[in-house]
């Protein structure tokens, strides 16, 4: 066996000695810094991968509008199919309504699009919400859809299950849709025909019955798009509907939307557009519409990296503590084997090699403690949760629903562990050098 790898392994060998306590401590140091920096940035790895699934899986990679109002959509429907690359192409109106079912109250986001066909409706199918079997036998998992996501005809909709949970809504039952602006217009004509003369009465009158009617549509369908505000906010509609909602021309619309074969160079489906459109249109990624999501992710990720990484530095103190520790303690058999022919270069590698020893143990069962949890989060989640009574991951706040996301790459699981080794190795610096510093001759003298 080597010279100081012996050594090291016979300094780290368990002793009933107030160092191997110490010893002990440095090894749960690491542990413990290993264990939660994995855990954490396995989580907001997670996290983040299953924002970007669910946003990408339900929105548009692409939209493209001129200031919120789009005119005439046809010549931008007309330039966009002469590229390809383009699998899913539809003129939408967006915005808030009054929604009104058996006297409750909401105020959802619509978004009228054109029917899906082909590779989007079966995109759009997927997202249906599944739900408990009625007709199975007690004790079964059977499960059926919550409808479907055709939108057959201008009186249907598709509702987000957050919705339809909240308010009682199944499958067949009629919701009725206002447009805040027609509440607003609707007002100020009741207040105009109150205040008028017999004369102007009966101009008002015509204007009463110009006025858009309610639009009463069947629900189809319930979505679960997995990101808990799409859930919540959205209803589907057919793009006539909302256009009569929002008094627009069948020409008129919001914005067009569109997904792209990858959503990942969408912005490059941007650029072509921003060529060929007129200067007032503006293409805009998803990227760039959930900038703020992602940034705040990705910021928090990088604060938690820094955060717990002071873990593993208090940590290295310790494996410091513990060297310096050994030095005061062997320095009698430093000097002996100094005066042995012991080299400064092979005492400097026995502290080296003990604090990398240190370093290596407390990394593999970390890691070994990180992938239990990781395995078990949701287990553990929800034991805490009922032990304390609070939510560890509430998808109303984090967005998505689950339990607690995971996802560990190479490159974090590397950086872990190279770095644990470096903070170990480092700290085990100084006393290396101290113990190789000292004189034979002084170090026996103390004896």
């Amino acid at each position: 066996m080597l010279f100081s790898p012996f050594i090291a392994a016979r300094y780290l060998k368990p002793k009933r000695t107030f160092v191997s306590i110490i010893t002990v401590i440095s090894i749960l140091g690491v542990v413990l810094a290993v264990w939660m920096l994995t855990v954490v940035i396995a989580v907001f790895t997670g996290y983040g991968e299953r924002l970007k699934e669910s946003i990408l899986g339900f929105e548009p990679h692409l939209t493209v509008d001129a200031g919120g109002f789009i005119g005439d959509f046809v010549p931008v429907l007309e330039e966009m199919q002469k590229i390809e690359g383009f699998t899913g192409i539809t003129p939408f109106v967006s915005g808030q309504v009054i929604m009104d079912y058996r006297g409750l109250r909401s105020a959802p986001t619509i978004r009228g699009i054109m029917p899906p066909e082909g590779i989007e409706l079966d995109r759009f199918e997927s997202k249906i919400a599944m739900q408990k079997d009625p007709a199975s036998l007690p004790g079964s998992n059977e499960t059926i859809r919550r409808g479907d996501f055709t939108l057959p005809d201008p009186y249907s909709a598709v509702i987000g299950d957050g919705i339809a949970d909240a308010q009682g809504i199944e499958v067949g039952d009629t919701i009725v849709l206002q447009s805040p602006r027609d509440v607003q217009s609707f007002m100020e004509k009741l207040d105009n025909l109150s205040n008028a003369d017999e004369s102007e009465r009966d101009r008002l009158f015509n204007e009463f019955r110009e006025f858009t009617a309610p639009q009463e549509v069947t629900v189809t369908g319930i979505f679960d798009s997995g990101h808990w505000d799409f859930d919540s906010q959205f209803v589907y509609i057919h793009l006539e509907t909302a256009q009569v909602l929002y008094g627009f021309d069948l020409e008129e619309c919001h914005g067009v939307a569109a997904r792209v074969d990858d959503a990942f160079q969408a912005h490059k489906y941007s650029e072509k557009l921003h060529a060929v459109l007129p200067q007032q249109f503006r293409a805009m990624t998803w990227g760039e519409r959930y900038r703020g999501i992602f940034n705040a992710v990705a910021t928090e990720k990088q604060a938690m990296y820094i955060i717990l990484f002071m873990i593993m530095v208090v940590g290295a103190f310790c494996i410091m503590n513990t060297m310096i520790t050994v030095t005061v303690q062997k320095r009698s058999e430093i000097g002996l084997l100094k005066a042995l022919g012991s080299t400064e270069e092979q005492i400097v590698r026995i502290f080296l090699l003990q604090g990398l020893l240190v370093g290596i143990i407390g990394v593999v069962v970390g890691m070994a403690l990180a992938q239990w949890t990781i395995l078990e989060r949701n287990t553990i989640g929800a034991w805490l949760g009922d032990t304390f009574g609070i939510a560890i991951f509430a998808e109303d706040i984090y967005k998505v629903d689950g339990g607690i996301p995971a996802k560990q790459s190479l490159k974090d699981l590397i950086t872990i562990s190279v770095g644990s080794f470096l903070a170990c190795t480092l700290a085990a610096l100084i006393p290396a050098l101290i113990a190789a510093s000292l004189q034979p001759a002084k170090a026996l003298r103390s004896e």
